[in-house]
């Protein structure tokens, strides 16, 4: 790291101890920008460096609920609106017991240059509970999603700050929120909270938007080194929405995916995975990917436990969750002979990890630049919400496709000006940081 950023990082471990998700996400931008301030000493003057990396403001509140036997229940609360240099707030809402405040705020540190690098006006922010939806009845997540919106509303709108969905908030819980806040405020701002139901305001190809953007980031990856999409053996982690719709994009351009998981293990389909049994498994019986393997008897196998990336493959898409890839399994892919990893997830590998595929040469997408379309789909839904109007789904996903490419472009050609042609991690986090620094510093000290 540059030694004039070091004082950052130091600080920013001091303010925030013990928030080791945040430190790491910190480090990993931080660790890129000796370039940039070296050619833009400005940067780091009037503490720019450290107003970046400081939320304007955090906020943690406690979620009472009753559950169907009458037992109040109470969760913990999070919403950190990071920057909004560039627009309002724009963030997903996590619900999942690993929720804390770290993992809140690294999430959110990342959701401000993956927005910038979209182009589009949205600053950037995160939140979430501890509360664990599975397991739950549908009226147990109904009362608990309007006890939390019941604090959540007062911080959030179309024009401050406006949340999505993310791991355990899909579209049922987004309509559970936005009817308390409707209910609330006796108003009907459908562009205060994106990954709605299409009936009621939300946009087509928000619910694959995520896993979609990262295959297109991908395949224009794949395709800038020479390379193709058709043919190759793909491992991709989890069967969430992300996994699902990457999958299907996947299949689509003629790769066969072989492997998926959940927190169980893996299932390996040497056939391919087949997609609508998942669909089913995850989606509608919201059962184990265990059961995958009972019902494709002999042509497929589950490993409970283990790793995923024991699986030979010539892509990797890690779809779970942060730090899910870590430095063994980086070793492992790269024996196996793996091209590339795009990143569906936010922050799934390691440091060590990245440092391997560095070392490697692997083409390697990091997730505020390859996960970006999940959150390009919500502000275009913005967008028609504040238009009253409806795009068609082939005109939303060719607005994400041309969304993600020119992210792959903006971080390539960063990468390329700043003396490091191929590395898209410099690459999103340069071009990612200049775009809000601007802002910031046309804003004044604010």
């Amino acid at each position: 790291m540059d030694e004039k950023l070091e004082p950052v990082l130091a600080e920013i471990e001091r303010r925030n101890a013990g928030e080791m998700e945040f430190h790491q996400a910190a480090r990993e931008v931080l660790e890129t920008l000796g370039p940039v301030i070296a050619r833009n000493p400005d940067y780091a003057k009037d503490s720019l460096l450290e107003r970046i990396c400081e939320p304007e403001r955090q906020i943690i509140f406690r979620v009472p609920w009753i559950d169907d036997n009458g037992k109040v229940r109470m969760n913990r609360g999070f919403r950190v609106e990071f920057n909004s240099a560039l627009g309002p707030y724009k963030g997903g809402l996590r619900f999942h017991p690993s929720v804390n405040i770290s993992i809140v705020k690294f999430l959110g540190f990342e959701q401000i240059f993956k927005n910038a690098l979209t182009g589009l006006p949205i600053g950037g922010g995160k939140g979430g509970s501890d509360f664990d939806p599975r397991g739950r009845s549908e009226g147990e997540v109904m009362r608990f999603c309007q006890s939390f919106m019941t604090e959540l509303y007062r911080h959030i709108g179309e024009y401050t700050d406006v949340p999505a969905g993310d791991i355990g908030v899909g579209q049922r819980e987004i309509g559970f929120m936005f009817g308390q806040y409707k209910r609330i405020t006796n108003r009907y701002e459908s562009g205060v909270l994106t990954g709605k139901g299409l009936r009621w305001g939300g946009s087509r190809v928000r619910t694959e938007a995520t896993g979609y953007g990262t295959v297109f980031f991908l395949k224009r990856m794949l395709e800038a080194s020479s390379k193709l999409m058709e043919g190759r053996r793909v491992v991709v982690s989890g069967s969430g929405n992300v996994a699902v719709y990457a999958i299907e994009k996947l299949q689509s351009m003629g790769a066969i995916v072989v492997a998926c998981s959940d927190s169980d293990g893996y299932v390996v389909d040497d056939d391919g995975i087949d997609l609508a049994l998942v669909k089913d498994i995850k989606e509608v019986r919201r059962d184990r990917i265990s059961s995958y393997a009972d019902e494709r008897a002999g042509k497929s196998r589950f490993v409970k436990g283990g790793s995923i990336w024991d699986v030979p493959c010539d892509i990797a898409l890690p779809c779970a969750t942060q730090n899910e890839l870590d430095g063994k399994a980086a070793s492992t892919l790269i024996k196996n002979g793996m091209i590339a990893l795009a990143e569906g997830a936010n922050m799934p590998c390691t440091p060590d990890a990245q440092r391997k595929f560095r070392e490697a040469d692997v083409l390697y997408a990091p997730g505020k630049a390859s996960n970006a379309g999940g959150v390009a789909t919500s502000a275009l839904e913005m967008q028609q919400n504040a238009s009253r109007d409806s795009w068609t789904f082939a005109q939303t996903e060719q607005r994400l496709e041309t969304i993600m490419y020119s992210i792959h472009d903006r971080c390539a050609e960063t990468a390329e000006d700043y003396g490091m042609p191929g590395n898209y991690v410099a690459g999103a986090n340069i071009g990612g940081f200049i775009r809000v620094a601007e802002a910031m510093r046309a804003l004044g000290v604010i």
